[in-house]
């Protein structure tokens, strides 16, 4: 949202809200609710039993491609906020929260002590650990490491992330991170309310300078906050298996996706009401090449929400420390999680393929931070490729979200259940990114041809141009399941394997 706001805060805010309503809460809780159903397996799985055993491999080789692109681009831009530069305040916080999400895990897990204490007293912890990083923002260091040395150290978290038992680190860890991201947005909208506020973007602009065109590619560069193909893939295979009861599935589907439409709506709200004036807006968003700087746009989401907290008396240095605190949060949850899903994904392409070391968890995990890795030192005519691979990643991320819709509505066909909820949705979210993808992939062959760096802009075209097959491949593959007649298939919950 922080960079779709370039054509205006209507199309932004309307495609939080109505697409999340319409079409990302839907998409989540139907994932969530077949994986379940399917005694928690993965996606690409449920997909084998629904569609066929093509449609699983085809599933799992557009999210090998999707999760590294878009881990590269969160390791890439988290690098640059630990830098001097920006926010270095908030790697002290953030090394700390490791440290208490360790001894929370212990505690929960080995000694048994209840939730309450140890989620109170390790918040109170993780929000002195904010106030300690604005007293020692570079904790002392006479030579502060550069983006490059962040970016390895982030890998090597998430390494560790995925191997380690998900106790130890990564659900404690996430869960604190979930009560600093609703502290956080609580109080940026009660600063927002208490405040003075008018939009200092415009309502609509169709044509900024150098900027795409704004359908259908404001629902592409705005990817988590209103649809996400990746929340499918938590939702399957992880979140299921940690329900308790099958009810609880709307409140966590259907709801946590209301929470990511809120923290989507606030950065709208953040990167236009809370920046001064027009003119000061313009020199954040006065042409496409501008507003293209992800880690900036990230800085300028930090700085409007910060305007929020001000209106509440909290002071501007504590304010932004809490902010960016909450995205580095928000970003390191993203990248350990997605991590581990990567390191399944390739477990299960090493099962359909016989790959030798497919079940060494070690191994498997540095092949999935060596893709990461990839990608985040991927570069283009000399430069970060950070929002070329965010388009990239933001078609495939809604790809995905159409064709997990798609299963879905199979799913439903063979119920005799109602399938135009999840079918109206697949087809508009697979109309627009199928003519994002064509865009983009003609782009990087225009751009290969008149930038000079063939190579960076080719590979692009080549990893475009194979989840665009896969994509079409698996929507044919879907469309002759439906052709049959109901009495002549295998209900899905039948047909799907045993382990």
């Amino acid at each position: 949202p922080a960079v779709a706001v370039i054509w205006g805060w209507v199309p932004a805010l309307l495609w939080v809200t109505l697409g999340a309503v319409l079409i990302g809460c839907v998409h989540d809780f139907s994932a969530l609710v077949i994986s379940l159903r399917a005694r928690g397996l993965s996606v690409g799985k449920v997909a084998e039993g629904v569609i066929g055993k093509r449609a699983r491999t085809l599933f799992l080789l557009i999210i090998f491609f999707g999760v590294p692109l878009a881990m590269g681009v969160f390791v890439f831009v988290i690098s640059k906020l630990f830098t001097l530069k920006m926010y270095p305040g908030s790697v002290l916080p953030s090394g700390l929260l490791m440290i208490i999400a360790l001894a929370a895990g212990y505690l929960l897990y080995r000694k048994k002590m209840p939730l309450l204490p140890v989620a109170l007293v390790g918040f109170a912890l993780e929000l002195g650990g904010i106030w300690l990083g604005t007293k020692f923002p570079t904790m002392g260091l006479a030579s502060w490491p550069t983006s490059t040395t962040w970016t390895w150290i982030l890998l090597l978290y998430a390494f560790l992330a995925s191997v380690l038992p998900v106790w130890v680190l990564l659900q404690s860890r996430d869960f604190l991170n979930g009560l600093l991201l609703y502290l956080g947005m609580g109080l940026a909208y009660l600063g927002l309310f208490a405040g003075d506020y008018t939009f200092a973007a415009p309502a609509v602009d169709m044509h900024p300078e150098g900027a795409p065109p704004m359908l259908p590619f404001v629902f592409i560069v705005i990817a988590c906050g209103a649809a996400s193909g990746f929340h499918g893939l938590v939702s399957s295979g992880t979140t299921a298996k940690q329900l308790a009861k099958e009810g609880h599935a709307r409140p966590i589907g259907y709801g946590g996706m209301v929470g990511e439409s809120l923290l989507g709506l606030l950065a709208v709200l953040a990167c236009t009401a809370g920046i001064g004036d027009a003119a000061e807006w313009h020199t954040h968003y006065g042409s496409w090449d501008i507003a293209q700087g992800l880690a900036a746009k990230l800085g300028a989401f930090i700085s409007g929400t910060t305007t929020f907290l001000t209106s509440l008396g909290i002071s501007e240095t504590l304010g932004s420390a809490l902010v960016a605190m909450v995205v580095v949060s928000f970003a390191l949850t993203t990248l350990d999680s997605a991590t581990r899903l990567l390191r399944f994904n390739i477990e299960e392409l090493g099962e359909t393929v016989r790959l030798p070391g497919r079940k060494n968890r070690y191994l498997v995990s540095l092949l999935a931070c060596g893709a990461i890795a990839f990608f985040a030192f991927f570069e283009v005519g000399g430069k970060p490729a950070g929002l070329a691979l965010w388009g990239l990643f933001g078609t495939t991320n809604q790809l995905l979200a159409s064709l997990t819709l798609i299963m879905v509505t199979v799913y439903l066909r063979f119920r005799r259940w109602p399938t135009w909820p999840t079918a109206l949705p697949a087809l508009f979210m697979l109309g627009s990114t199928l003519v994002a993808m064509v865009t983009n992939l003609l782009g990087f062959i225009e751009a290969a041809q008149g930038d000079g760096d063939v190579t960076g802009y080719i590979l692009l075209a080549v990893v475009g141009g194979a989840l665009l097959v896969l994509c079409i491949w698996l929507v044919i593959e879907a469309a002759l399941v439906l052709r049959k007649p109901v009495g002549e298939a295998l209900p899905p919950e039948v047909a799907l394997p045993d382990n």
